[in-house]
């Protein structure tokens, strides 16, 4: 049991800074840093805009990261605030037409990562393989708020 342990910890940890370097490194066309691109892939898909606290609960961050990064990327004109007294947490968020520009590269890179990183799998593998992580991930979560049982 400890070995599989061992290998889920390793193997989640190998993707995630993997996946992390590949972001930064694409972040950099952009003068922005990797977690920027859950931010900017987030928005896309919201093009009448987001709240910070729906952005929070969508890329699991807490609200002063949102805020810090929007702030980078509207200084960068890569977003806008609309809405009462540009208050962020009020205000709308909607990516500017250079931010789309730039979301859409980023979900294209990410999605050629993601198909170069399964190139090996068959679809049927890599569908069982995402509801598998889907379900792990929910699981973690539980029990990250429940906290494990006693024995």
């Amino acid at each position: 049991m400890v070995e599989r342990f061992e290998r889920f910890l390793f193997t989640i940890s190998e993707i995630s800074r993997s996946w992390h370097k590949i972001a930064a490194d694409e972040m950099e066309k952009y003068d922005l840093k990797g977690p920027h691109a859950i931010y900017l892939t987030t928005m896309y898909r919201y093009e009448e805009g987001i709240t910070a606290a729906r952005l929070s609960e969508l890329c699991g961050k807490d609200k002063s990261d949102v805020s810090r990064m929007m702030n980078i990327m509207e200084k960068k004109g890569l977003v806008k605030k609309e809405g009462v007294n540009q208050n962020l947490y009020r205000a709308l968020l909607k990516l500017t037409d250079e931010g789309k520009v730039a979301a859409e590269h980023v979900r294209e890179r990410a999605s050629l990562a993601v198909e170069i990183a399964g190139k090996d799998l068959t679809e049927e593998k890599r569908e069982i393989f995402y509801e598998s992580l889907e379900t792990i991930a929910s699981n973690l979560k539980e029990l990250s708020k429940e906290g494990l049982p006693k024995k």
